[in-house]
């Protein structure tokens, strides 16, 4: 199958600047942000139940990760969730550690049913997700992508939407076909909260794209393997590779992703 290019949903992103609410951690807010400025969307990060509702309604696309979560936030979640349902906004579900505790399970189980337009997750936390019996070591993935390519599938398709599965391989799908994305470095998992500034670069590319949510978000995710596997080659160590890592995505250009070959699509059997 002719692979897409990817550079024209980067294009998109730029034109448009969309703006990404972003409902996440304590860890990721700075970071998250960064990302988001350095690719080319304009992030908020709002969360107080009084106002949450009200801003999703203006947002192009709403991010949501479980990272540090208390029952004020469990609310707000719940309220700009279902308000994105409603509106027809796009959002984004980073269920982390998701099978660590009971707690994070029930409340991913509720946002579930306001119907996210992607999950993005590690290996564990999408089997986790998807009702198996695999228990994630806290934020970490200690699940192979390969194993969990059926729970991925499984879910997109019982959920109606698309699910990213990030690791060494990336694979994002839609229940029916997938696409794996190689490329990155080493250095991506000694860098803290990488994976909540992709959740919220996805949120941007869907949000500019409607209609097209799996393309887009390889395409996020192949902007970001990019990114890694650019920034690495220049990079010390993590301080350094994060820096690089920021430069790099601001310097992307789409002929430099729609030339990114290191990507295949599979139609499931």
């Amino acid at each position: 199958m002719t692979q897409p290019a990817f550079g024209s949903y980067l294009s998109s992103l730029r034109e448009s600047t969309p703006l990404i609410h972003c409902i996440t951690n304590y860890v990721a807010m700075n970071s998250t942000a960064n990302v988001l400025l350095a690719a080319g969307a304009s992030p908020a990060m709002l969360h107080a139940t009084q106002e949450v509702a009200e801003f999703t309604q203006l947002a192009d696309a709403l991010s949501v990760n479980i990272g540090t979560l208390s029952p004020p936030w469990v609310e707000a979640m719940q309220l700009a969730t279902e308000t994105a349902h409603n509106q027809g906004t796009p959002w984004v579900l980073d269920p982390v550690a998701v099978g660590a505790t009971r707690y994070r399970q029930t409340v991913c189980a509720d946002l579930l049913a306001h119907r996210p337009s992607v999950i993005r997750g590690n290996a564990s936390e999408i089997l986790a997700l998807n009702g198996l019996a695999h228990q994630g070591r806290g934020v970490d993935s200690t699940a192979a992508t390969e194993d969990a390519l059926a729970a991925a599938m499984a879910l997109a398709e019982q959920h109606g939407c698309v699910v990213a599965m990030t690791g060494e391989q990336d694979v994002i799908t839609d229940g029916h076909q997938h696409y794996t994305i190689n490329g990155g470095h080493p250095l991506m998992p000694r860098v803290t909260t990488l994976g909540c500034g992709l959740s919220a670069l996805v949120a941007a590319f869907v949000a500019v794209t409607p209609g097209e949510p799996l393309l887009a978000t390889s395409a996020a995710v192949a902007c970001f393997a990019l990114a890694g596997q650019r920034a690495g080659e220049a990079a010390a160590g993590p301080g350094s590779f994060y820096v690089a890592f920021l430069d790099t995505l601001y310097q992307l250009t789409p002929e430099d992703l729609s030339h990114f070959t290191q990507q295949e699509v599979t139609h499931a059997a």
